[in-house]
């Protein structure tokens, strides 16, 4: 293998990022698994691994990796400490020609920087191969149940961003207990859902189908999983075709409104496009048969799957109440008859080090291999690459009016 370089950068958005793309033991075994690499950590007082924990595996820590070949980073760098003809992997959230990143991606193309994004690295069938999603589905269901207990006056857990870890987290489960009988619909059947119904099944919480939850009574909590065919029919009263849903999902409305009178916890955890119908509409949240009152909106899309979702919330504030008789936002847990949305944008943060773990593990296993291919980066690296040489890739051409003065 080539001889190479990588650099992990301290984050520099602000508020803050604790995330890494590869903690002290997984530098250390990346290393060992491809001889000629060498990892070098630039000095953080913020990353949940601290600088000494990479020194301790005499790891190499310094305050400038500007002589790195390639430079790795969680969030996107701020433009100002972007370095010209160098090769970054970060999440860039540019794709969606989101306003807040133009610049940035402006400076890229100026700095003649090459901008891999590793929400676009997938394997042969387009499935991503690193991602965050399965911890924003663990903390967002345990949110959703921190809020909901915090709202009925049940229990009060511990916030995840106050527990050292996962393990630290699940020591809180037990106060789960007092939860009455209520039912909790999770939304989706990626990484993400996943993620939340893991949460779940750890509290002890029964899972059961989808008729039954519509259908039957229990006297102990319960949640089901609802895919997209649970509550989308095509408009049209064609059979349902899951490949058409994601072609099509104009075609296609929410028959959501079963769950509406049946559910007290909504954890959203589905990918949602723009084009697809909602899953209710802010009148349904007036209507008598409207029971839900605490949605853990893990997708956090403003104004989109959820139209109680009006704006993101913080680590620290994490959750609004929604007033559906004037359909507008209050302090969480203000009146009784309000709708309590947690919307937290970030929730992986909230568990740095399990979270870093994992995204290590995926890198190592299905970034790295790609990355330190003999004949230089392939196909998989070249898939994800947004930028390079001052121009955006064939695959990113539709990214030049957004770029454009």
């Amino acid at each position: 293998m080539r001889p190479i370089t990588i650099g992990l950068l301290r984050e520099g958005k602000t508020p803050p990022d604790k995330r890494v793309p590869l903690t002290p033991k997984k530098c250390i075994e990346a290393q060992d698994q491809f001889p000629g690499l060498t990892i070098v950590a630039q000095q953080s007082e913020i990353r949940a691994f601290t600088d000494q924990e990479y020194r301790d595996l005499d790891l190499e820590v310094r305050p400038d990796v500007s002589d790195c070949d390639v430079l790795m980073g969680v969030k996107e760098v701020p433009v100002a400490e972007l370095l010209p003809n160098k090769t970054y992997f970060f999440f860039s959230h540019t794709i969606k020609k989101q306003p807040s990143n133009r610049e940035l991606l402006r400076q890229v193309l100026a700095k003649n920087i090459t901008l891999v994004d590793y929400e676009l690295l997938t394997d042969e069938q387009g499935g991503r191969i690193v991602a965050f999603g399965r911890w924003a589905g663990i903390v967002g269901a345990y949110n959703g149940l921190l809020t909901y207990g915090r709202k009925h006056d049940l229990f009060q857990l511990k916030p995840a961003y106050e527990c050292a870890d996962m393990e630290d987290m699940q020591e809180e489960f037990f106060k789960v207990k007092k939860l009455p009988a209520i039912k909790m619909a999770v939304t989706g059947s990626g990484r993400v859902a996943q993620g939340a119904m893991e949460v779940l099944d750890l509290m002890g919480i029964r899972r059961v189908s989808v008729y039954d939850y519509l259908y039957l009574d229990f006297n102990v909590p319960v949640y089901t999983q609802l895919r997209s065919s649970d509550y989308n029919r095509r408009r049209d009263g064609r059979v349902w075709d899951t490949t058409d849903f994601h072609r099509n999902p104009q075609e296609y409305e929410s028959t959501f409104q079963n769950f509406l009178p049946v559910t007290n916890l909504l954890i959203a955890c589905a990918y949602w496009h723009p084009a697809a119908p909602r899953l209710f509409s802010e009148a349904d949240t007036r209507r008598a048969h409207f029971r839900i009152d605490t949605i853990a909106d893990v997708t956090c899309d403003i104004d989109g799957s959820i139209p109680t979702t009006k704006r993101s919330t913080t680590i620290q504030e994490p959750a609004y109440d929604y007033n559906p008789a004037t359909a507008t936002l209050e302090p969480a847990y203000s009146a009784s008859g309000h709708l309590t949305v947690m919307a937290v944008d970030n929730l992986p943060c909230e568990l740095p080090r399990n979270a870093s773990r994992d995204f290590g593990r995926q890198l190592i296993a299905h970034v790295l291999p790609h990355l330190l291919a003999e004949n230089g980066p392939d196909e998989v690296i070249r898939r994800a690459t947004i930028a390079t040489g001052g121009q955006l890739t064939e695959r990113y051409q539709y990214l030049a009016d957004y770029v454009a003065d």
